[in-house]
């Protein structure tokens, strides 16, 4: 089958590998018919190099057909049309049972110290073989492949594999009150979305930031405030206080991450980190690894006293140093982590029906063919084209 597979550092391409089969009684094999290419695939591109291998397959954000099932699978059959959760989770643990699906006591990744294992997501999280590709082994596929209608287009359904609950919980974490504000930074996939989902739960205003100009038109299309961040945040932060009292919304979702601006010495870290020899690489970010904190910084300054900063963008340093300080004296609420997918599933599935309250049909931007992955992860990466959203359509 054809798959998209991590080389080296700023590397992929489309290449054919064995075709996946039943492993485990409990397993499925899915034909995958759409699959995104989601902004946490641009950090295995670039910043946690140290943690792949050439050939691993990526991608986690699948949609398909059931083509075969293990004897221990009776929720599913042969050509049922499923979406799949971008983590693998058994669905009765505690940890599963509290709606922590990312905790999961029988899929962590207990050799690296880490939450529950994800398709296409480096040693960190079990190097388990991803979704962009044609066609996809589901361990666990009672709890893990979540049927949806056979009819309405793919990009329906699609993002309830990650875009749409991690959006969901980044604005459930954030806490905001019914007419209160929130303010989003970054609007690419997930912080649009985010934008989306605080004004469907009832935020009163929702503030978009980012240095894009599409992602902005985007974002203020659907009736974001939204605010460029190219010129630097002094003034942005300034403007938003002043359309909230002067105190700052209610809550944060920095929907960044570790590759935020600025913070060169942080960034040439990670650039050193990711051309080391693998071992190297991967022990430098282990033990002293940094993220760009400006997104993270903005998000606290920003936010009101008393009020909840929200963290859905991946950060992956183990030497960050934190405004412990300001945090402290501000009495700020940080909630943050991968997103419990199984969890926020029902909540999501009855807004996707035809009135598409949030936008979700024409949410992608782009659809490609697997053999133009190298040149979707390079526009993507560059915010090229006004590529915000790419789906693969194997």
């Amino acid at each position: 089958m054809k798959a998209v597979v991590w080389n080296g550092t700023r590397d992929v391409n489309t290449v054919n590998v064995p075709d996946p089969r039943i492993e485990d009684p409990g397993d499925a094999v899915i034909r995958v018919t759409s699959s995104g290419l989601c902004g946490s695939d641009l950090h295995l591109y670039e910043v946690l190099g140290p943690f792949m291998n050439p050939g691993d397959v990526l991608g986690h954000e699948p949609l398909g057909v059931v083509e075969e099932v293990g004897p221990q699978v009776t929720s599913l059959s042969v050509g049922d049309r499923v979406v799949v959760p971008f983590q693998i989770s058994c669905g009765h643990c505690s940890m599963c049972g509290t709606g922590l699906q990312t905790q999961c006591e029988n899929t962590r990744v207990e050799e690296q110290g880490m939450g529950a294992r994800i398709y296409g997501y480096s040693s960190l999280y079990g190097s388990v073989p991803g979704a962009q590709a044609e066609y996809l082994r589901v361990p666990r596929a009672q709890s893990n492949a979540i049927p949806v209608p056979a009819q309405g287009d793919d990009d329906r359904y699609v993002f309830l594999s990650d875009v749409l609950p991690t959006a969901w919980q980044a604005v459930r974490y954030a806490d905001v009150p019914q007419g209160g504000s929130v303010a989003v930074l970054g609007l690419g996939p997930i912080g649009d979305m985010c934008c989306r989902v605080a004004r469907h739960l009832g935020a009163g205003q929702v503030f978009g930031v980012d240095p894009v100009a599409e992602r902005r038109a985007r974002a203020a299309a659907r009736g974001v405030e939204v605010f460029d961040s190219s010129g630097g945040t002094d003034d942005l932060i300034g403007e938003i206080r002043e359309r909230t009292r002067g105190e700052g919304p209610d809550a944060v979702v920095d929907a960044v991450g570790m590759e935020a601006s600025g913070h060169g010495t942080a960034r040439f870290a990670q650039r050193v980190a990711s051309f080391l020899p693998q071992s190297a690489g991967a022990k430098l970010m282990e033990t002293a690894g940094v993220d760009r904190l400006s997104a993270l910084h903005t998000a606290i300054d920003l936010v009101r006293r008393g009020g909840t900063v929200s963290l859905i963008g991946v950060y992956g340093g183990m030497a960050d140093p934190m405004p412990m300080l300001t945090l402290f004296d501000k009495q700020i609420q940080l909630r943050m982590g991968q997103a419990n997918v199984r969890h926020w599933a029902p909540e999501i599935l009855p807004l996707l029906d035809d009135a598409d309250v949030l936008g979700v049909e024409d949410f992608a931007t782009h659809h490609l063919p697997l053999d133009d992955a190298p040149h979707a992860y390079e526009a993507f990466q560059k915010k090229a084209e006004g590529m915000v959203k790419v789906v693969f359509r194997p």
